[in-house]
């Protein structure tokens, strides 16, 4: 029977159908494992499903030995893994795509109001016991209503964030490759009051949004990521921030993740979630059941739901 190697824990629905696929093995540690401890806890897969932490390269592959057929990525984005190289070695990579859109946009919007009304600076404060009392200048955030939206990467999630912040009476512009109708990405930073990232973290997008970036932003302008932690260069928008260069950010992702630019943290015009885009019950098993399905399909001979052309 088919030995199945999940490296991190996943909902039960998603583990009982790989059980009808072939022998499932789960990672008791509550916790990336380190490339040694992947690398042997995989040795001998039939299948392997993996974290957007784990680093599945050739490395990987050789080291799970010849009888990999399939990488399951529970995750849209696969910069963690090298598909080129596994599909050399004749693996098929699938990823999870459309079953997290709501859920990330959800929190992308959320986050988007969190920053510009200042929701987490007034919680700091209650909790903290200081003494306040209502007036008409306590706490003035920025409203939404007539303000332009720029959203980076126009896919799936892109486009259903844009349909949240139309519903708020925000103007969209977007940017994107494959979109007749995006703006370029200067004349996008240029015109948005909210810049909102939902491009997948490639070479050409790593540092996308650098100093100069930030610099080509307004002054009174807010910078959203829920996409990949190094899209951002931490350390930069830490100097824009100190610089008064924007009014704010909001990060549900970190460019060395799980670690946060220190400058961030202490910062009332940032607000920090830990990589929350898809974390509801519904999102997080609709993935993982994906991914089971997709390796079940291989195991199979049978062509999976979404797999990762190289």
């Amino acid at each position: 029977m088919a030995k199945i190697v999940v490296t991190r824990w996943i909902p039960d629905d998603a583990v009982k159908l790989l059980a009808e696929a072939g022998d499932v093995v789960v990672s008791p540690a509550d916790r990336p494992l380190t490339p040694d401890e992947l690398h042997e806890f995989v040795a001998g897969a039939d299948a392997v499903v993996g974290m957007l932490h784990d680093r599945l390269d050739g490395a990987f592959a050789d080291a799970a030995g010849p009888d990999l057929k399939v990488v399951a990525n529970v995750a849209v984005g696969y910069d963690n893994v090298d598909v080129p190289a596994l599909a050399a070695r004749g693996i098929v990579v699938t990823n999870t795509p459309g079953v997290l859109t709501d859920a990330t946009a959800d929190l992308a919007f959320g986050l988007l109001l969190a920053v510009t009304r200042r929701l987490g600076e007034g919680e700091r404060l209650l909790r903290s016991r200081t003494p306040w009392s209502f007036h008409l200048g306590f706490l003035l955030g920025s409203g939404l209503q007539g303000k332009t939206l720029g959203i980076v990467g126009y896919g799936q999630i892109g486009r259903a964030v844009a349909k949240r912040a139309e519903a708020f009476g925000m103007e969209i512009v977007h940017s994107g490759r494959s979109n007749p109708d995006s703006v370029p990405f200067e004349e996008l930073l240029a015109r948005s009051d909210v810049v909102s990232l939902h491009c997948p973290l490639t070479p050409e997008t790593r540092h996308l949004i650098d100093a100069a970036a930030l610099r080509a932003m307004k002054p009174g302008a807010y910078l959203v990521n829920t996409t990949r932690g190094p899209v951002v260069d931490e350390a930069a928008l830490a100097d824009a921030l100190e610089a008064g260069e924007i009014a704010g950010a909001a990060l549900d992702v970190f460019e060395k993740e799980p670690e946060v630019e220190p400058r961030l943290l202490g910062r009332d015009d940032v607000v920090l979630s830990p990589h929350l885009g898809s974390a509801t019950v519904e999102t997080r098993t609709a993935m993982a059941v994906l991914a089971a399905r997709n390796v079940a399909a291989v195991l199979a001979g049978r062509t999976p739901l979404t797999e990762v052309k190289p």
